[in-house]
């Protein structure tokens, strides 16, 4: 499917049936939430809103009385420009999810058993015929750091590992780096640690429960000075502005959940050369939404789950990165 970003296209006459599942409504914070942001851009083009909190997500048997299949709670929303009271019930009730236009996933990490187990389900519903965004095996398939090491050409230095041995001989080698965990997002744990940090061996024991967690160690890039750049891509194409999510002073993460500050900047020629070169292969997965993590020039990870991003672009460039992933579902629904 080709799309272009020329023109913001909204109102398309033809309603669509659209359900998001999210996490619980209660914990979204609307003022910056890509996935609320997503809600009212589906409100504003003219379809039906729904919310599917992942809890309530099952199956069941085709038998006399009841169709079987994939179901839900369908929570009916009405959509309020407020972020303190930012929507409204107006129904609810158990169906299952064939009939449904759309299913998009919306749901943070970490990437535990529940997160697959909604996976396991939605593939279900999608072998029903239901169309859901992103497809479940790619989100299954691609774990948000570790998804780096199919593209080694534009990843920094990196070492994925639960030896202990493995990860201190890295941090002599490149002697300043960044650990972390393999899944999780935001307030994650992320330490710097230099080849004569007298913390080191503290620090690698826990991150590793003593060599029992696999993490990722990367050369620490100076480059995330200037933002850690969280780059969109929808429907396989680059979204113009990026978001550089610069530390605050003493911090090595850059992220917003952790004192960030978001700052929308046009993609450099490097990053959408990047984004050109992924985009096309990533969609042919799936995976119609997409944030590419980079620092300097280096991929530091791919985030298909719940990429954020999309409330600042708008704010500080005017770009509606939620009405252009809109658009991209109802081509991929069909509508022209």
């Amino acid at each position: 499917m080709q799309l272009s970003f020329a023109k913001e296209i909204s109102g398309k006459g033809a309603s669509l049936s659209l359900a998001f599942v999210v996490d619980p409504l209660s914990t979204r914070k609307a003022f910056n939430d890509p996935g609320v942001a997503l809600m009212r851009a589906a409100q504003s083009h003219g379809h039906e809103v729904f919310a599917i909190e992942a809890a309530s997500l099952g199956w069941r048997k085709p038998e006399a009385g009841h169709p079987g299949g994939v179901f839900g709670e369908l929570i009916h929303l009405h959509l309020r420009p407020d972020d303190h009271d930012w929507y409204r019930e107006t129904g609810r009730e158990w169906r299952p999810l064939k009939g449904l236009d759309a299913v998009i996933v919306r749901l943070d990490p970490p990437l535990d058993r529940e997160f697959l187990a909604a996976t396991w389900l939605l593939e279900r519903a999608e072998a029903d015929g239901v169309r859901v965004i992103n497809r479940p095996r790619a989100l299954r398939e691609h774990a948000e750091k570790v998804a780096i090491t199919e593209f080694p050409q534009f990843a920094p230095s990196s070492l994925i590992s639960r030896d202990m041995g493995q990860i201190q001989h890295f941090i002599d080698e490149q002697r300043d780096v960044v650990l972390k965990p393999l899944d999780g997002c935001g307030k994650v744990p992320v330490f710097r640690v230099h080849r004569n940090d007298p913390n080191r061996n503290v620090i690698v024991e826990t991150l590793t429960d003593h060599g029992s967690r696999t993490i990722m160690a990367q050369i620490h890039l100076p480059e995330i000075g200037q933002g850690d750049k969280r780059i969109l891509l929808i429907a396989g194409k680059v979204v113009p502005w990026c978001l550089a999510r610069i530390p605050k002073a003493g911090e090595t993460r850059g992220s917003l959940a952790a004192g960030g500050t978001g700052v929308a900047q046009e993609v450099s020629a490097h990053d959408r050369h990047l984004g050109e070169t992924l985009g096309p292969l990533l969609l042919k997965r799936g995976l119609l939404i997409v944030g590419l993590d980079v620092i300097g020039n280096a991929l530091t990870g791919i985030n298909v789950t719940h990429p954020a991003g999309m409330v600042e672009i708008r704010q500080q460039s005017g770009f509606d990165s939620a009405g252009a992933c809109i658009t991209a579902i109802e081509h991929a629904c069909g509508l022209s």
